[in-house]
């Protein structure tokens, strides 16, 4: 029996529980091998050679090849283990999030310093807010690659 999860009214986002933890777990495992200078080589001279190498599902392997951390987190993988991947790109967090935003690594500085997103219109989906589904590259737009 699922369990009830109110949180998943909340408009573009995710949450990592038990379920996505379960689903995302060898996606996870695979980056954080990255942290190896070693694995980073091999991962950049063939990455579909050692994505191979993962028990991965191929839904999770085309995410990781796309680049798309949105798809990478609805496949399960959890954003902090992902970074592993966005520092192998040479990617700073700031910009894998806002590719995640469809924002310019400036422009989600520039959220963020202003407080981030209102909640207004934003608390549940179907609402009118900025974070709704519709106006998010998660929703709507392709591209959400770092």
């Amino acid at each position: 029996m699922a369990l009830d999860k109110p949180y998943q009214d909340i408009p573009g986002t995710t949450i990592f529980d038990t379920e996505q933890s379960r689903k995302g777990y060898w996606l996870n495992q695979f980056c954080m091998s990255l942290m190896k200078a070693e694995n980073r080589r091999r991962f950049l001279a063939d990455t579909r050679a050692y994505l191979d190498e993962w028990p991965m599902t191929e839904a999770q392997k085309q995410a990781v090849l796309a680049r798309d951390l949105n798809r990478c987190i609805a496949e399960g993988g959890n954003i902090y283990f992902l970074a592993k991947l966005g520092a192998t790109h040479g990617k700073s967090f700031q910009q894998m999030a806002g590719s995640m935003t469809g924002m310019t690594e400036d422009e989600y500085r520039d959220l963020m310093i202003r407080g981030g997103r209102s909640v207004e219109g934003n608390r549940h989906i179907g609402e009118d807010g900025d974070a709704q589904a519709d106006r998010q590259p998660q929703g709507s737009s392709p591209s959400t690659t770092f």
